[in-house]
């Protein structure tokens, strides 16, 4: 890969305002899936994500963003110390996530703990983080309950409770739309999360939100009997907080039975796949929340587009820009430790203010939750479409 441009840009912008780290040979600046013992030289991270299974272009697209992150960490290495990161596969399933946590603190010894991508996922590992007492952040993650666990789980990626307030404002105000039926994911505690968010915002700024059960669970295909449900309701705009696998179908399904009003989700719609899965025309014309645009033109967001799309084919979505900026954190906060012990390094994580990434300034509050700004996206068969940015 050809990684020089890249870290010129972004080893400047994150780092040298935050003091300079020494060099160090980057050889090894590679992810590790190998089981190996923490030497003196380096610092062990471990990351849990899907990387096979129903939701694997997720867990990808973080490890390679996590993995352009950490050639630029490891050309200077972390006050003189190499990171190591060991993928972890939970293939998209909580029992998988809480053997692979459990595994990473006790065989590898990790100093901590990055992963993981679906709320319901990190919750089943977040227990075993905290009892142990070992750091874990979620670069993904938004459901309220996570950092909940306890105070050793912390995150760099806003809430439910911000997104879900974000879409049903910009249901009402700038689609001018008055009554909302919610479809939920009833195996997801994402989903469930924000359509809670949404149903309240969406009925306080004056809006009717349809009673009514309408839900599914992961791994369902056909959904034309719910969609028929919804559509006798008569609702102008559906709030869909679901992921892409089973978002893309019921897209198509409804178009093709001319439910024809506006979609609305979350930053689980934002994969490469949806397009795919949805066809171009049931893609058009439906809106999410996400947590980054490639569309943005800061020259930091192009630099990193345009080394994502060399390195991998494809520009990055959501899931990358947060997986870089979590291994930039992470790595930020380990070189402010005072030591390397569990507890020094989370001080220093949870300490984390205005750190600017791709994805924005990030600032973990006093619940372990990041302070930071959402986009709002167009879905369209060429892409998503950057519409508007909001702060919180």
């Amino acid at each position: 890969m050809k990684m020089l441009p890249l870290a010129a840009i972004l080893a400047g912008l994150v780092f040298f305002s935050q003091g300079c780290m020494q060099k160090k040979d980057s050889s090894k600046a590679t992810a590790d899936t190998s089981n190996s013992a923490l030497t003196g030289d380096e610092i062990v991270l471990g990351a849990v994500f899907p990387m096979t299974g129903p939701i694997a272009t997720y867990g990808q697209e973080s490890v390679n963003g996590m993995n352009l992150a950490l050639k630029i960490i490891n050309k200077g290495g972390v006050n003189g110390k190499q990171i190591r990161l060991i993928v972890e596969d939970n293939k998209g399933e909580p029992v998988d996530s809480a053997n692979a946590v459990r595994k990473l603190i006790d065989i590898d010894k990790v100093h901590a703990v990055i992963g993981s991508v679906a709320s319901s996922n990190t919750l089943a590992g977040a227990p075993i983080a905290q009892k142990a007492k070992v750091p874990l952040m979620t670069p993904a993650s938004t459901n309220e309950k996570v950092t909940e666990t306890g105070d050793y789980i912390s995150r760099t990626c806003f809430t439910d409770a911000f997104q879900g307030v974000v879409m049903a404002k910009f249901a009402f105000e700038t689609l001018n739309k008055k009554k909302a039926a919610i479809i939920i994911d009833n195996s997801s505690d994402y989903s469930k999360g924000l359509a809670k968010v949404f149903r309240k915002k969406f009925a306080e700024l004056g809006g009717t939100v349809i009673e009514g059960s309408f839900s599914y669970v992961q791994k369902d295909t056909d959904f034309n009997s719910l969609l028929r449900k919804v559509k006798r309701t008569g609702p102008d705009v559906i709030f869909l907080p679901g992921y892409y696998t089973e978002v893309g179908l019921m897209l198509k399904q409804a178009r093709t039975m001319a439910l024809n009003v506006p979609f609305l989700g979350g930053d689980g719609w934002d994969s490469p796949k949806l397009q795919e899965l949805a066809g171009p025309d049931a893609i058009s014309g439906n809106y999410i929340s996400s947590h980054f645009s490639p569309d943005d033109k800061d020259p930091k967001v192009q630099a990193f587009v345009k080394e994502y799309t060399t390195s991998f084919g494809q520009k990055p979505g959501a899931m990358a820009a947060l997986g870089y900026d979590g291994l930039l954190v992470m790595a930020n906060a380990l070189k402010n430790a005072a030591s390397l012990s569990h507890s020094d390094i989370q001080a220093s994580l949870v300490a984390t203010k205005g750190f600017v990434g791709i994805t924005g300034a990030i600032t973990i509050d006093a619940n372990r939750n990041a302070r930071k700004s959402a986009v709002v996206l167009e879905t369209t068969a060429a892409g998503n479409i950057f519409k508007q940015k909001v702060n919180p």
